[in-house]
């Protein structure tokens, strides 16, 4: 569980004895952007000049009585937010006939919030300028002023399902596996879900053709009950005809095909056409993705499909900087290209300084900058080749190190949540520790297993994710043949109707074996715990053996244990209390003489683009003269 001595780009880190909360900024832009009038940083609007309201032609003001005739709270927030009159409140519409269209539509918005809450026997009644809705002429004329408008609701009594048909290809079905269930709430929005998943499980069986003919609800209002009947027809099981392309301009339509792994004769999907949508969104050169279906079958009886595609910017830049008086400043860029070749071929290139502002001279600084190519579909469609050329100059607590990465590798997917990668990896290292001065020459051979689950990468809620890896070895300074193995896995679940309580966990352990003594072995290649991104409370690389002088050397083997509840407070904001525990061995097994635990209590703010992270953490068995807490900032939770 190793990381880097530095942030990473977009994130943050502050130890203890820091005064400073440090900030971090991160911005990518396409090199043929168009000129920006707002920055948006962690969902805050920055800079934005203001726009002039549009003129409203012959304005006309009112106030609003709005009595929603209920103390259910789940009911009158329902019904005030589907009131326009309600949330426009204050701002005048465009003469008076403007303001009788609004309060009709307002009418029957608020019906629908009825009927969604299972209210059928609602009446909603709106008077402007006391005339009822209903009384007021084709072409109105209110006094001059603000016009009153009152909009008086009697929400009647709950209804419930009485009886339940399915028809159609749709009969035989259990109507509770649609939430259909006899005396139940029987809100409108259960009926048309159930409506469409019917369909859905239809088209799942191979029948793409699949539809609903009647979806009806029949209410009576001497039982306050509902009858629902929903009739489906399946049509024919089909297979996958011809796949055309649309929409490509750089991109080989050969290759989106290809990439998609979508082929004439394949049974019909839905999941199957999600997943090649997906999938060919996540090669980055697309800004948009959709899969058509035609409408009617062809002539042999299969379903012709078209991949319309758009194609976004394919060069892209970034920088980013990040500020601490422990660190001092630091700056970061890089460079990109998506489609290099014509089959979304990326090319990127990066680098960073870092500890600027310490005192320290310009040879003592932190540097990196590396290359990476990455080329999908090199080796069948569900491949992708990659390579990188990585330089660094680091400073650590437990060693300063020049190196020089040259990495190649194949990662291969064998099912839709299950990954094979491996690859070659040759690595010079120039490093300063414990042990003194030493160079290592040193080739890998790395292979790594992945089963992921998770329902989303940055903040999964559900699932799992599984890893096993290893690193056989060989260094040739000291003619040292050694090998890593690691292996960890995180699991997730969610509790509550909304998911506002996220239990996770994660378990992990690695092993070095080979290699007489500990300096045979780089000390960037041995076990350290301690940081963001392991055991929380402590510094980067503090939990490690140490030797009398107590340095870190780093060791060969570790394990390490994670808890925490993810509490959402609102839909944008949450707390996490948190436990981290781990140990470091100077042994191939761990003896669990030195365990070292952490503990805090994290927030979260929810962006498009994950969550915003902020941990505070207090080591529970300080190192003597070691931090008192640290605070960690990043995006995306801490795994």
């Amino acid at each position: 569980m190793r990381q880097r001595n530095r942030p990473r780009w977009g994130s943050a880190y502050l130890r203890a004895g820091t005064s400073l909360v440090i900030a971090s900024v991160l911005v990518a832009l396409p090199l043929a952007a168009t000129p920006a009038y707002a920055i948006k940083i962690f969902g805050l609007t920055l800079f934005e000049s203001k726009e002039e309201e549009p003129e409203v032609i012959d304005p006309v003001n009112y106030t609003l009585t709005l009595d929603t005739g209920t103390e259910d709270t789940e009911l009158k927030d329902a019904i005030e937010a589907s009131s326009l009159l309600k949330q426009d409140e204050g701002k005048p519409v465009s003469g008076d006939l403007g303001l009788v269209i609004k309060a009709r539509d307002d009418r029957d918005r608020i019906l629908a919030a009825l009927y969604e809450k299972a209210r059928y026997g609602g009446v909603v009644e709106v008077r402007i300028a006391g005339t009822p809705l209903e009384a007021l002429p084709p072409i109105p004329d209110f006094p001059a002023g603000k016009v009153p408008v009152r909009v008086t609701v009697r929400p009647g009594p709950v209804f419930t399902f009485n009886k339940v048909t399915l028809a159609g290809d749709a009969a035989g079905r259990n109507p509770a596996d649609y939430g259909l269930v006899r005396g139940a709430r029987a809100d409108s929005t259960i009926i048309i879900k159930a409506g469409e998943q019917v369909v859905a499980d239809l088209k799942a069986e191979g029948r793409p053709l699949a539809k609903l003919v009647d979806r009806s609800a029949t209410a009576d209002h001497k039982t306050n009950t509902v009858d629902v009947v929903i009739r489906a027809e399946g049509g024919p099981v089909a297979d996958v005809g011809d796949v055309a392309v649309t929409g490509t301009k750089n991109v080989d339509p050969g290759f989106v095909k290809y990439y998609s792994r979508i082929n004439a004769g394949q049974p019909y999907s839905p999941e199957r056409l999600a997943k090649a949508a997906d999938r060919l969104r996540q090669l980055g050169v697309f800004s948009s993705v959709t899969i058509r279906e035609a409408n009617q079958l062809a002539p042999n009886g299969t379903l012709p499909l078209t991949i319309e595609v758009s194609e976004g910017k394919q060069r892209y830049f970034g920088a980013g900087a990040q500020l601490s008086t422990i660190d001092g400043f630091g700056l970061q860029g890089y460079w990109g290209h998506r489609n290099l070749f014509g089959r979304a071929e990326s090319l990127r290139i990066e680098g960073a300084i870092n500890g600027i502002g310490q005192g320290n001279g310009v040879n003592e600084l932190d540097y990196s900058a590396g290359f990476i190519f990455a080329k999908p579909g090199a080796f069948g469609p569900a491949s992708t080749f990659t390579a990188s050329l990585k330089a660094a100059v680091t400073d650590t607590d437990a060693y300063d190190a020049k190196t020089l990465t040259l990495a190649a590798g194949a990662s291969f997917e064998l099912t839709d949540i299950d990954t094979l990668s491996f690859g070659t990896e040759g690595a010079w290292m120039d490093v300063d520790d414990a042990f003194g001065h030493n160079t290592y020459l040193t080739a890998a051979l790395p292979i790594e297993y992945v089963r992921d689950t998770r329902d989303d990468k940055l903040n999964p809620m559900r699932g799992y994710r599984a890893m096993i890896n290893a690193k056989p070895s060989y260094e040739f300074v000291g003619g040292t043949v050694f090998s890593s193995f690691e292996s960890a896995v995180s699991s997730y679940r969610a509790f509550g109707a909304e998911d506002r309580l996220i239990l996770a966990g994660r378990l992990g352990a690695g092993t070095l074996v080979g290699g007489d003594r500990l300096v045979d072995i780089p000390a960037p290649r041995r076990f350290y715990l301690g940081g963001g991104g392991t055991v929380r409370g402590y510094a980067f690389q503090d939990i490690s053996p140490r030797n009398d002088d107590g340095k870190p050397l780093g060791g060969r083997s570790y394990v390490l244990a994670s808890a925490e509840a993810r509490v959402g407070v609102t839909e944008k904001i949450g707390i996490v209390p948190f436990l981290d525990v781990g140990t470091v061995g100077r042994d191939e097994l761990p003896d669990f003489n030195d365990i070292r635990a952490g503990a805090g209590l994290g927030f979260r703010y929810a962006t498009p683009f994950g969550p915003i992270r902020v941990d505070v953490a207090v080591p529970l068995n300080p190192y003597p003269g070691g931090d008192s807490f640290g605070i960690y900032a990043g995006i995306g939770q801490a795994f």
